[in-house]
């Protein structure tokens, strides 16, 4: 039965030994047929989770690509809730969509959004609480929801025009993309450099000071500390005894 599992993903491989049905028969029917509804259903998981990249390639397009890569990634948990994290990577090598090379960083973002959504909840702090006089040696702590994707594309762009009804055309060059959880859905938005290596610096658990010096000083710091609180995405405040 250890040649079961792979057989579900291999349409040519032949039914495993031992599989009969209730009267004793092969039962190879039947198991073709929950072979073909296994690929199916993690197709469509799939497409739930990458709906994007989806109108990207094309649905037909799209479905056959995610034959390919639902054969060479079997899910590694009953629960599909989060199936498709080794897609972006294994869009950066799959030679049909190399004319598309941002395709896997907006692969990126679907799955950071993905990941926030379903993310812990997490109570945000009070406002008042930055003008603790330890705040420069202090560690902040931000929401489980929180994401940071980076890439040389305009990802936001191209999420937005294709998934925003009236949202404009992609332009543009490299972003990084903050993804938050202000209340129940996933937001996505552009940050600039300074704010991404603020944040970034953040979430690598380096103190409030540290941070501030890896941003630059050209860091608008009023301006990132009124979006992290207004997206709820502060929730504690740790200082050093």
């Amino acid at each position: 039965m250890n040649r079961f599992a792979p057989a579900l993903l291999d349409p040519a491989a032949a039914v495993p030994a031992g599989l009969s049905d209730a009267r004793g028969r092969s039962a190879k029917r039947r198991f073709d047929v929950y072979r073909n509804n296994v690929i199916v259903s993690l197709t469509e998981a799939l497409e739930t989770g990458f709906p994007v990249i989806e109108k990207l390639v094309g649905a037909e397009f799209f479905r056959a690509m995610a034959g390919v890569f639902v054969r060479s990634h079997p899910p590694v948990s009953p629960v599909l809730t989060m199936y498709g994290a080794d897609l972006p990577a294994f869009l950066e090598q799959f030679e049909p969509v190399a004319h598309l090379p941002f395709l896997a960083d907006v692969a990126r973002l679907e799955l950071a959004l993905r990941e926030a959504y379903h993310a812990a909840d997490a109570r945000p702090i009070a406002p008042d609480a930055l003008t603790h006089p330890g705040l420069m040696e202090a560690r902040i702590r931000l929401a489980p929801a929180t994401r940071l994707v980076a890439s040389p594309y305009p990802i936001c762009a191209i999420w937005r025009a294709n998934s925003e009804a009236g949202a404009p055309p992609a332009r543009g060059g490299a972003e990084t993309v903050l993804v938050t959880r202000p209340d129940w859905d996933p937001w996505p938005r552009p940050v600039s450099p300074d704010v991404a290596r603020f944040i970034a610096a953040l979430a690598a658990g380096q103190p409030f000071g540290a941070a501030l010096a890896a941003a630059g000083d050209a860091l608008d710091l009023s301006a990132v500390l009124t979006l992290l609180l207004d997206t709820k995405s502060i929730t504690a405040i740790e200082v050093p005894t």
